[in-house]
């Protein structure tokens, strides 16, 4: 199987080194890669409206199939046509499986062949999640691109432990692929279309290069419309994640998206585009504004510090997203800040989104124009430690 061409695009635009520019186009519309994708966990990106979020220029956000399923329940999502109309984002989203959230349950959930049985962290009953009950709940969310149910290794793992999981996952990721492709029924017994959404595959191996080769070869062999690479950013240090990066990309198939999920900082974005990495996702940009932590080119503004308390200029010269082109002094963020007001957040996070959006779009210019490594030096030697 070689997953659906149709469902998943990607058009391989140039190259730097190992960087990648590209373009994937999805059911919904496309994006140029490398790419952010903004985090929606329960079917919104906090503190940003669709129409602040588009500003950015994001063209693709991630919704949390895990957490939808427990609230609001898919019930209430299919009344609205699924995902896209119930959040009111006209562009591409991507669906996680759930088998994240499933690996931060350690203490209260217990895995066997068939899937993953643990309490709601909602109201403590007992859910079950599968390969094809996550596909299922995938299918009812109706997002342009659904991931494989895998389970993801911990660190540390020994490497007997980080293979049987990694074996787990491959069996698992047949089931997905399944279930993904065979064919589903409506409440009324009816036949319905073949599923027009794409399908990623997750490599899992830890930090053993030996498992990452076996993971990438058993999925290739399935077949996915892209692949991500998983179970990394769970602790392992930045050399053991760049070392797998390094081995896993060399791997994966050219004409496939190649999507790092949960990461991250900056500077890990970089250099994972550097490894050939086309598409990332983090919560860092949002949370972090909702503690007063705003990116710029030269490190993070902390804006509880005394220092902003009377000062005018904006987060960033220079930025022309619609927090600073907009006027609003730190001064003002801080005192929205001190004071508990929401527009705080709201005006902190569509900064650091269009930021993390700038840099995306900075490294798609550097790659195509063959300047990535000289983009790299200057975007490393300008980040100041973190002390503003």
């Amino acid at each position: 199987m070689n997953g659906n061409p149709d469902s998943a695009r990607f058009e391989f635009l140039a190259s730097d080194g190992g960087a990648r520019r590209g373009r994937l186009t999805l059911r919904r519309g496309s994006l140029e890669t490398p790419a952010f994708m903004p985090v929606g966990t329960y079917g919104s990106v906090k503190a940003m409206t669709p129409e602040s979020l588009r500003a950015t220029r994001s063209e693709i956000v991630l919704g949390n199939t895990f957490h939808l399923f427990l609230r609001p329940g898919l019930e209430v999502i299919a009344a609205h046509g699924g995902l896209h109309g119930f959040m009111r984002w006209p562009g591409p989203i991507l669906t996680d499986s759930g088998g994240f959230q499933v690996f931060s349950l350690a203490a209260q959930r217990r895995i066997s062949e068939e899937g993953v049985a643990f309490a709601s962290p909602v109201d403590g009953s007992r859910v079950f999640l599968s390969p094809e009950s996550s596909l299922r709940i995938q299918r009812v969310l109706d997002a342009d691109i659904a991931m494989i149910f895998d389970e993801c290794t911990p660190y540390p793992a020994t490497h007997a432990q980080a293979r049987e999981s990694m074996e787990r996952s491959l069996r698992w990721a047949a089931r997905s692929r399944s279930a993904h492709d065979g064919a589903t029924r409506s409440e009324s017994g009816a036949s319905e279309s073949p599923n027009p959404n794409a399908l990623f595959g997750i490599v899992q191996g830890g930090v053993f290069a030996d498992l990452r080769t076996r993971s990438v070869e058993a999925l290739r062999e399935i077949g996915f419309d892209g692949y991500a690479v998983g179970g990394l950013a769970v602790g392992e240090t930045e050399h053991e994640r760049n070392a797998m990066l390094d081995h896993t990309c060399a791997l994966l198939p050219p004409d496939r998206a190649r999507y790092l999920m949960g990461v991250g900082r900056p500077q890990d974005i970089v250099e994972s585009v550097r490894r050939g990495i086309d598409m990332f996702d983090c919560v860092l940009p949002t949370r972090n504004a909702r503690n007063g932590h705003f990116f710029t080119r030269d490190g993070v503004v902390r804006i509880r510090n005394a220092r902003y308390e009377k000062d005018l200029g904006p987060i960033e010269e220079g930025c022309e997203c619609a927090t600073c082109a907009g006027g609003f002094t730190r001064a003002y963020l801080r005192h929205l800040d001190r004071c508990g007001e929401m527009l705080g957040p709201m005006l902190g996070t569509i900064h650091n989104v269009h930021h993390y959006q700038t840099l995306m779009r900075d490294l798609r210019s550097a790659i195509a124009g063959g300047r990535f490594e000289a983009f790299a030096d200057d975007f490393h030697a300008r980040l100041a430690p973190s002390g503003g």
